[in-house]
């Protein structure tokens, strides 16, 4: 949606993309989120990242509809089309809003995909929600202890997150994202992507999605949350918490250009897993598989979500 300048804007009718989906509205953990669903049989709840929203999983939608799969692909807290409260932006209260999802779903269980913030998530639940989480697969997303390693002990992870830091700053932040029409938000795409992404209306949707009010600073809070956590008993609660083994099958898929988490960081997250495990790294993908190779990870999630 653009102005007539030409100045990309924003509002939730930017989320509202149509399709053969359904837009729906469902209530967990005290607050209400937008999704799309599509399909019937076996849940199957995928999990978008920064700086996306719902629609990033559009090239999956149909087709693990069509292999017999009810598919609801929300957006997270502070995003797109779903409630922004002043508050919840930790992990644990996250992966309680996507637990609670499934429960308000009717489900007992769901296979949980997840990328970048929406795959750490699916870790969180796997490890905090375990009977929640029938199978997880996650993308472009180390294990969260692996991710603190990482950040720790490698200079080159710590460079390549280093807008993570930039991230912290109140009101600056937001401003840096928002400015120009969320000309940042284009910018981030470019960095972290491998080559020949994002097109122009990839671009121009992600940045209209930003622009919705408070979408920027809800998004903020996350990092903000994952770099003020460490020091305090929240986030040594939430250590804890994610040491728990990984029983769920999980799948796990990176981009072999990955420029924002590291291949290097992401492999050795198996650590934590005890359930079966595959890793499928994508040669010439960078952060945002689901996206820039769609048809080979819906042929990945096909494959590893199995027959319903």
């Amino acid at each position: 949606m653009c102005d007539a300048a030409g100045m990309v804007v924003g509002g939730e009718s930017a989320v509202r993309v149509a399709g053969p989906w359904t837009h729906r509205e469902i209530t967990a953990n005290g607050i209400r989120f937008h999704a799309v669903e599509i399909g019937s049989g076996p849940l199957i709840l995928l999990l978008h990242g920064f700086p996306q929203f719902w629609w990033s999983w559009r090239g999956q939608l149909a087709p693990l509809a069509e292999a017999g799969f009810r598919v609801v692909a929300p957006d997270l807290r502070g995003y797109g089309g779903s409630d922004k409260p002043p508050r919840g932006y930790d992990a644990m209260t996250l992966a309680e809003d996507c637990a609670g999802m499934i429960r308000a779903l009717g489900e007992r269980d769901a296979i949980v995909v997840g990328t970048d913030w929406g795959g750490l998530l699916g870790w969180t639940m796997a490890a905090v929600h375990p009977t929640v989480v029938r199978r997880l697969a996650v993308l472009a997303a180390p294990h969260p202890l692996r991710l603190r390693v990482g950040l720790l002990a490698s200079g080159s992870q710590l460079r390549a997150a280093r807008h993570v830091l930039a991230f912290q700053t109140p009101r600056w932040a937001e401003w840096q994202l928002r400015r120009a029409g969320a000309a940042g938000v284009e910018r981030l795409l470019h960095e972290w992507s491998g080559p020949g992404w994002p097109d122009r209306d990839a671009a121009a949707r992600y940045r209209q999605a930003m622009l919705i009010p408070a979408a920027a600073h809800s998004a903020l809070e996350y990092y903000r949350w994952m770099v003020r956590s460490v020091p305090r008993p929240d986030g040594v609660r939430y250590a804890r918490a994610v040491s728990s083994p990984v029983i769920a099958p999980t799948l796990q898929v990176h981009g072999a250009q990955d420029p924002y988490l590291l291949p290097s960081t992401a492999a050795g997250s198996d650590a934590w897993v005890t359930g079966p495990y595959a890793w499928r790294r994508l040669d010439g993908v960078g952060h945002f598989p689901a996206e820039e190779a769609g048809p080979a990870v819906t042929e990945l999630l096909l494959d590893w979500a199995g027959a319903p």
